[in-house]
């Protein structure tokens, strides 16, 4: 008789061991070992499989074929423009969000749109009643859907089953978090269920050229739920961010091995689904009253460009601490930018509380927008309006200096389509840049002070 083979593996990060162990030598967390049972294949077993059939050869990589008919068209321009041009065959792509911001709502409003192609659609949270109100609120004709099909499921093997008999072109499983195999022991959810899943689902899509997207859960610190292998495992993770308070949903690549991971796409939450916003730029400037202190546009890049509202509030500090709060900004960058105001500029905000946001609830990273954070802030403490029709970019260094920043000439031409008279920029950007194409007025400065003396006298 066989003795079955057993491991410990570590529920936090993955790592396993061959006896259990009280702190993981890997993640230092206590009591996280949970005993799995192997699977009877073992991997000499496998190995002498390989070795036996011979199919194991490498190959030239100038006789490797390419393949040219490439991507799936989405029918959705932001999340095309997210994955790189559309969804790639045999690609695994791992979707992850919020509880309630819209995960399951963007994929089957995407899959209603394919209509050429045969999908899958694998939910382990809901039944197919409420699969079934959700798409016809987002899709009149759900109805005379012929090339959508549900399971609603929780077993990967009856999972694969399916897919073996039915052969769809695309599978979406909701959420990997819900299905379990029966080669673990564990629960749903659990680090080896998750890890073994998503392993076997990944072999199914290089094995059949089938896209798989996976809908993942984040844990309360923002980050996708289950090992760290799962996010080494697929080949892009996506996340779906945003406020469940505000219309704006951002759709953010974080890891993408087919396209770049700098593109973002921008909804809007409907009652009737999910909008795709195609210029945002005339959306998040929607300040409807002029004339109003602190508040600078800024020319921001988040994979393409478009011009952000910043608006800042200084005043008088009521307790002994003054507050400093950022939304949608890094607070230390905050901070530090704070510092170069008082230590370069000699603007004194020690007994002030400063509060920055970034309208339409989004969330930049972009190093140009330091210039208008510090002119909104600025033009609040004196209670002076920038000009109607000045625009900025620019990152601002500890010494004071306005640095260059990147793809200027996008954040320029994206400032004169909507109309703006003037731009204030760094003059390092100036160097190899033809001036004359654009009728906007260039600005150039060196430092953070001459920025501010042109802004505001």
């Amino acid at each position: 008789m066989v003795k079955e083979k057993t491991a410990y593996v570590c529920e936090n990060c993955g790592y396993d061991s061959l006896k259990w162990v009280g702190k993981c030598p890997s993640c230092g967390q206590w009591d996280t070992f949970r005993q799995v049972r192997l699977s009877s294949s073992g991997k000499q077993g496998s190995a002498s499989s390989l070795l036996a059939s011979g199919t194991a050869c490498p190959s030239l990589l100038r006789d490797i074929s390419r393949n040219n008919d490439i991507r799936i068209d989405m029918h959705d321009a932001e999340m095309n423009r997210v994955l790189g041009g559309g969804l790639l065959p045999g690609s695994v792509v791992l979707l992850g969000g919020e509880p309630g911001i819209g995960k399951s709502t963007l994929s089957l409003q995407t899959v209603l749109g394919l209509t050429d192609v045969r999908v899958l659609y694998v939910s382990g949270e809901e039944s197919a009643q409420q699969i079934k109100m959700r798409a016809m609120r987002l899709c009149h004709d759900a109805e005379k859907m012929e090339h959508l099909l549900i399971l609603c499921e929780n077993s990967l093997e009856q999972i694969l089953s399916v897919i073996e008999t039915e052969r769809p072109s695309m599978v979406v499983i909701d959420s990997i978090q819900t299905i379990s195999t029966e080669m673990a022991e564990s629960a749903p959810g659990s680090i080896t269920q998750v890890r073994e899943c998503a392993t076997r689902l990944l072999r199914l899509a290089k094995s059949r050229n089938i896209p798989v997207i996976l809908i993942g859960h984040i844990t309360k610190d923002g980050s996708l739920a289950g090992p760290k292998i799962l996010e080494h495992i697929v080949d892009t993770v996506i996340q779906f961010e945003g406020d469940s308070h505000n219309v704006y949903r951002l759709l953010r690549s974080t890891k993408n091995r087919f396209g770049s991971t700098s593109e973002l796409g921008i909804y809007e939450m409907q009652q009737n689904g999910l909008r795709q916003v195609h210029n945002p730029s005339e959306l998040l400037l929607n300040s409807s009253v002029e004339g109003l202190s602190g508040i600078a546009i800024s020319s921001a890049i988040e994979g393409r460009p478009f011009m952000l509202e910043t608006q800042a509030l200084v005043s008088t500090a009521a307790y002994g601490t003054p507050q400093r709060s950022a939304t949608g900004f890094d607070g230390r960058r905050l901070n530090m930018l704070l510092a170069v105001l008082e230590k370069r500029v000699g603007f004194k905000l020690v007994q002030k509380d400063v509060f920055v946001n970034i309208a339409g609830g989004l969330r930049v990273t972009d190093m140009g927008m330091d210039l208008s954070v510090l002119a909104a802030i600025f033009s609040s403490n004196i209670d002076t309006p920038i000009e109607k029709g000045w625009c900025m970019a620019g990152e601002v260094g500890l010494s004071g200096e306005v640095r260059a920043c990147g793809r200027i000439e996008g954040r320029i031409s994206e400032a004169e389509k909507l109309g703006f008279t003037d731009f204030l920029l760094p003059a390092h950007n100036l160097q190899g840049l033809d001036a004359k194409k654009f009728a906007i007025t260039l600005h150039p400065v060196t430092k953070v002070e001459e920025a501010l003396r042109l802004l505001l006298g």
